[in-house]
């Protein structure tokens, strides 16, 4: 169920990883987990876990930053299939979406 248009923004940094080196490494083989930051891939609209360390939230967005899809907790090892209508993904501490109340059909500002 899409929820009405809301603005939502993120109160800490989110690091940009657009060039190929950047996206493919991602988090990969970080020791500690997220803190009081994210990681915003673009393009990219699935993800696997492999080599991490830690447990996400992913927040996948279309090209207009609308949220399309969000994954609560995912866990190292664990593989994303290709989301439809998605053009990024947001990866962000685990609680952040809870936290934050991010809802599907929210516009996201950076």
């Amino acid at each position: 169920m899409m929820s009405e248009a809301v603005n939502k923004s993120f109160p800490f940094t989110i690091k940009v990883a657009d060039h190929f080196t950047s996206r493919l490494r991602g988090l990969m083989f970080r020791k500690r987990p997220l803190d009081q930051e994210g990681l915003w891939i673009t393009p990219c609209n699935s993800i696997h876990m492999c080599f991490m360390n830690f447990a996400i939230d992913a927040v996948f967005i279309d090209r207009g930053g609308r949220v399309v899809k969000l994954i609560n907790n995912l866990q190292p090892w664990k593989f994303v299939k290709p989301v439809k209508g998605a053009y990024s993904v947001i990866e962000l501490p685990e609680g952040t979406i809870s936290r934050l109340k991010i809802t599907e059909g929210q516009q996201i500002n950076f």
